[in-house]
């Protein structure tokens, strides 16, 4: 019998014991060393060969993976370690590093009970550091730390025991401050998450040279970091492997450390679920009960040139079974399960069922999408997976012969439907098509991955910049008509306050919460009480407010004032951007009495002209996307560094010495960042390492708006005049 065979047939034997199950993600900065680590933790479960790993890179299973060095998709892998004279199940998610693909680290972190945190020891805590811990802990994720590549410290640095104690304390002082930050306010974390060397939360170690220790280990072998320190500079690092296995130490970690679904699922389920916690279905899911109804939330959709389309996510009741008729939350009908089975790293091993607590991957599953609620009766779906960036650039995208315009459809169609942080914009007049994703890399990859696994060959556009529009102050209450003149609507908009806005971006604050529930979360973020009870809709990250008084007919009228403010605030009067922050109050109505003269035609585009009208009286103004950027650089490149951030309308706020380096750090427009990586090269000899990430978005600077809301209006073929009422830009 093969060992693969043999792997999953102990997976499938671990799978009916939750106890003994951990459901884990590697997450961490871009280069720290993720896919490296669960190469090592891979043959330490003997699915591949000691002497390939770190450089086979297994679970990059895609070839421009491979290619570019880096992790583009989530990869999923089961295996089993003995701890304790117990044989554990192990389901790991890889997750990539790059903040262009952070959406696969949210989507993952749902999937999961603990997040393995690596940290690079020469760099420390980094900018997406923090972002993946975020993600960990808003789900509900318990994180422990490895600090990796400890032998740079060594070798290159030629750090003494003293140094490197005082540096890798730092790193665990910075982790668990960023901890603590974010937990205060969650109520649901039971004991402190922060990471600790004696409690043996915290690991040390090369994923290179396969090597780890950690207290525990340590008390174990009796090795210290003056032996280790001894073999590393003597080049004894297979020495170092064969007494202290990176595997072994990780992986006991990650057995002790991380709570089991048993213990997670109490806890979890009430924070991403919003269904009636006294119901069977509650206490199912909080009990893993495999002879439950079945709840399966999908976290990730993939492709197999093979089996079609695979939805791979978490069962948190019920037993999944090939033949199941299950119900997918927001579509009608029933889809019929394919196939059940574990991911094997790039290969899919089908089985007979999964139970509760493990993640699957199923097919047959046609409209499910990631974030979908997978449930044998009807429920209430679990919390949308938030992302927490939005996209900030478009890149248009066009078939190169018009034969292949169906197939092209079709792909883009499924790229949405696979990763939600991509927008997907077909207009089927122009045969022009925009996706939107979080940056330059992101739209690239899509886009080779059009041209090379589909072979459709496309000519794509330039980057485009996403915008946004937002008044700066209160309006004066102003009034929309009807075409008819026999409806008019009256009111005001002013710019909402920043933690509402964070409120609503993070899915604290949303339609479908209970009214209650929706209202105390408005209060906390700083709305004041009478507000609040009267909010009729939220659209992106704008709110309406219904401060009218006993109108007739307003209330079978209100869904087309809906809709009629939805559609001015995708397209807001500047340049028709979508319009965020803002709150509107509809102060006032006059209806017809008539329902053929207050229909869609009449009421739609009143409240349009009242919304536009009301936003250009409070000096709406175009906002641009920002960056932060961090640069390290040697000391004699670090003018020519911060002189590239300023040169792009950047800021440079804080320069500091790190190790040998100098690290420059600032924000720079999107829009400026393009072309950033060939021109710091160049200016610094190739010698800096950078990155960036999304920080939302500021008003662009007044010289510049009107020229810009000008380039924009021509791309869209719209006229080039301002109404005359916007003579403040």
């Amino acid at each position: 019998m093969g060992r693969r065979k043999k792997i999953v047939q102990e997976c499938e034997r671990l799978m009916d014991n939750p106890e003994h199950i951990r459901n884990i993600a590697i997450a961490a900065h871009v280069d720290h060393g993720k896919t490296t680590l669960s190469d090592n933790l891979l043959a330490g479960a003997g699915m591949i060969s000691q002497d390939t790993a770190g450089e086979q890179l297994a679970m990059d299973t895609k070839e421009d993976e491979q290619e570019r060095g880096i992790t583009i998709d989530a990869a999923n892998v089961s295996m089993t370690h003995e701890y304790e004279d117990t044989n554990h199940l192990i389901n790991l998610i890889d997750t990539p590093g790059h903040v262009d693909f952070g959406g696969d680290v949210t989507r993952a972190m749902r999937a999961v009970d603990g997040a393995l945190v690596v940290v690079d020891a020469v760099e420390g805590a980094m900018p997406q550091t923090e972002t993946v811990l975020r993600q960990a802990l808003r789900e509900g994720v318990k994180p422990t730390l490895f600090i990796n590549k400890v032998d740079r410290l060594i070798s290159e640095l030629q750090e003494g025991p003293q140094e490197m104690q005082e540096r890798l304390m730092s790193v665990i002082a910075d982790v668990n401050e960023l901890i603590r930050g974010m937990a205060e306010n969650m109520d649901d974390i039971p004991t402190d998450w922060t990471v600790s060397v004696e409690e043996g939360t915290v690991g040390f170690g090369s994923a290179l040279y396969k090597w780890g220790v950690s207290m525990p280990s340590m008390q174990r072998t009796g090795m210290d970091f003056g032996d280790i320190m001894e073999l590393e500079r003597n080049d004894e690092r297979d020495e170092l492997h064969e007494r202290t296995p990176l595997s072994d130490v990780v992986l006991d970690m990650v057995c002790e450390h991380f709570p089991n679904p048993v213990d997670a699922q109490p806890r979890r389920v009430p924070r991403i679920w919003r269904g009636d916690p006294d119901s069977s279905l509650a206490e199912g899911m909080q009990l893993v009960d495999e002879d439950g109804e079945v709840v399966f939330m999908v976290t990730d959709i993939s492709m197999d040139p093979h089996a079609g389309e695979i939805a791979t996510g978490r069962v948190f009741s019920g037993t999944l079974e090939k033949g199941q008729e299950l119900y997918v939350s927001g579509t009608a009908g029933k889809n019929r399960i394919q196939s059940v089975g574990l991911f094997m790293g790039s290969e899919r091993e089908e089985v007979e069922h999964v139970p509760a607590g493990n993640i699957a991957s199923v097919t047959g599953l046609r409209d499910a999408i990631a974030g979908s609620t997978v449930s044998s009766v009807e429920m209430t779906p679990f919390e949308s997976i938030e992302h927490i960036s939005e996209p900030v650039i478009t890149k248009s995208v066009e078939a190169q012969n018009m034969d292949d315009l169906p197939k092209l459809i079709e792909t883009l169609q499924q790229v949405a439907k696979e990763d939600p942080t991509i927008q997907i914009e077909i207009n089927e007049d122009t045969g022009e098509h925009l996706i939107s994703g979080q940056g330059e890399l992101h739209l690239e990859v899509i886009t080779q991955r059009i041209r090379d696994n589909q072979g459709i060959p496309v000519i794509t556009g330039e980057p485009i910049v996403v915008y946004r529009e937002q008044p700066q102050e209160a309006s004066r209450e102003v009034e929309g008509v009807s075409p008819n003149r026999h409806n008019k609507f009256y009111l005001t908009v002013e710019p909402m306050a920043q933690e509402i806005v964070d409120a609503i971006q993070l899915g604290e604050v949303s339609m479908d919460m209970p009214e209650l529930e929706r209202r105390e979360a408005l209060q906390e973020a700083g709305m004041d009480k009478d507000t609040s009870q009267n909010v009729e809709d939220i659209h992106r990250t704008n709110i309406l407010i219904d401060d009218t008084k006993g109108i007739q007919h307003l209330n079978e009228t209100m869904e087309l004032v809906l809709e009629g403010l939805q559609e001015a605030l995708d397209d807001g009067p500047l340049a028709a951007e979508p319009v965020q922050g803002s709150l509107f109050r509809l102060h006032d109505a006059k209806l017809h009495e008539d329902t053929i003269h207050r229909g869609p035609a009449q009421v739609i585009p009143a409240v349009r002209d009242a919304v536009h009208r009301a936003l250009i009286d409070g000096e709406v103004r175009l906002l641009e996307p920002i960056q932060d950027v961090r640069i390290d650089v040697p000391s004699e490149h670090m003018g020519a560094a911060s002189g590239e951030i300023q040169g792009r309308r950047g800021r440079v706020d804080d320069m500091y010495q790190e190790g040998d380096l100098m690290v420059v750090e600032g924000i720079a427009p999107v829009e400026e960042m393009i072309g950033f990586s060939s021109d710091i090269r160049s200016a610094t000899e190739g010698r800096a390492s950078w990155n960036t990430e999304n920080a939302g978005f500021r008003v662009l600077v007044d010289n510049l708006q009107r020229e810009k809301i000008m380039e924009i209006r021509e791309r869209k073929g719209m006229k080039l005049e301002l109404p005359s009422s916007i003579d403040y830009i």
